[in-house]
């Protein structure tokens, strides 16, 4: 159960990253409040995947999955540059949270 937290909380934090671009510094009140929300709620997951995954590989893995998965909707939705090298490492960032997962009791 604690991955599936942790899939979870990942993917919120990909929705409050990208509502972090509706913000403009913070400054409007209903994406910030939707950011805080989102935040509390991956925040919320990640610690609950803690109670059977090592607080290391879910901080790494929660981390991991939100800045791939971010990097993924700023190529998709924001026309940032898809690159070669972005695709590389951004494949290495895949593999490794794998490899977390399965060397994790």
């Amino acid at each position: 159960m604690g991955w599936i937290y942790l899939l979870l909380a990942g993917c919120i934090e990909v929705a409050f990253t990208t509502a972090i671009r509706y913000t403009d510094g913070f400054t409007k009140l209903w994406p910030t409040a939707l950011v805080l929300v989102l935040a509390g709620v991956s925040f919320y997951l990640v610690a609950k995947s803690t109670a059977t995954i090592p607080l290391g590989t879910a901080y790494a893995a929660w981390g991991g999955l939100g800045a791939a998965g971010t990097a993924v909707i700023g190529i998709l939705y924001f026309g940032e540059p898809v690159t070669a090298w972005r695709l590389v490492f951004l494949t290495l960032l895949i593999v490794s949270i794998a490899g977390l997962k399965l060397v994790t009791d």
